[in-house]
């Protein structure tokens, strides 16, 4: 399986094109500073003709495969926390696993990982999401440390990515839409349509959780994980509530698809 790493993509150098020192190469000679380290002179015109159009070529094509990661791993909202992604494939299975530090909003530059309310999310406490997901499932895993020890929190998947206000995240993932909104009704707000990520944290303030679904996101549909002050209720009229946004993590759900596609599209653009 094909990996992008978000950091290995955009440092990469071009690297000289195989056989397009020319006919010396050809030979098994390594032409360096204008002359042949076999001792043999290269030939002037084929040597010299290849670097400007060749470089050029090579070039883009790391800035094109640069771009296409960008696509497939920042959200909207600009990290400046240095989140980390320690796997990502771009296959027919999806897998992401990323991680970051809370921060307060600041308007000129948002983190991926935001807390409205660090008496309940303490700044610089940690957030762990993953996706798993193949053709027909979708499993996504929550992990924290640093909160509120003893605490039941709410958590689900939204629509939107994190903002300066809390309510920037949108409503929560539905994979069958309520017509109707805010969306209230059981037979939509539930843990089978939508994904979510109730947990209590432990003495030392961690906690973790799992939601499993027999469907995949739409593309571009599902944006962050968003963290509530309370255990999401059931009941009709206040079904898939739990309180006040207290903080929020803008996740890349499904998009190595759409980075794969960015990739083919853009080399085939350049050659």
């Amino acid at each position: 399986m094909q990996r992008l790493r978000e950091s290995s993509v955009a440092q990469k150098s071009p690297e000289v094109p195989e056989g397009a020192a020319g006919p010396a190469a050809g030979r098994g000679r390594a032409v360096h500073g204008g002359r042949a380290r076999s001792g043999v002179a290269p030939t002037p015109t084929p040597a010299r003709a290849w670097p400007r159009t060749a470089a050029r070529t090579a070039g883009a094509s790391v800035a094109a495969l640069a771009t296409a990661g960008t696509l497939l791993l920042a959200p909207a909202a600009v990290a400046a926390d240095g989140d980390k992604v320690t796997k990502n494939t771009v296959n027919q299975d999806y897998s992401v696993t990323i991680a970051a530090q809370f921060t307060r909003p600041n308007g000129a530059m948002l983190s991926r990982a935001l807390t409205y309310d660090p008496k309940l999310v303490p700044v610089n406490s940690h957030v762990t999401v993953s996706e798993r997901a193949n053709s027909d499932r979708t499993r996504v895993g929550l992990r924290v440390d640093g909160l509120v020890a003893n605490r039941t929190y709410g958590a689900h998947v939204h629509t939107g990515t994190c903002g300066v206000r809390p309510e920037s995240s949108g409503p929560h993932y539905q994979h069958r839409k309520d017509p109707r909104t805010p969306s209230v009704d059981p037979a939509y707000a539930n843990p089978k349509n939508e994904v979510w990520l109730d947990f209590t944290t432990d003495g030392k303030g961690e906690a973790s959780s799992v939601s499993r679904n027999a469907w995949r996101f739409r593309s571009g549909e599902a944006r962050s994980v968003v963290i509530h002050e309370h255990r999401t209720a059931a009941k009709a009229g206040v079904a898939g509530t739990a309180g006040r946004v207290v903080a929020c993590y803008s996740v890349p759900f499904n998009q190595s698809k759409e980075a794969a596609k960015a990739v083919s599209g853009l080399l085939g653009k350049l050659f």
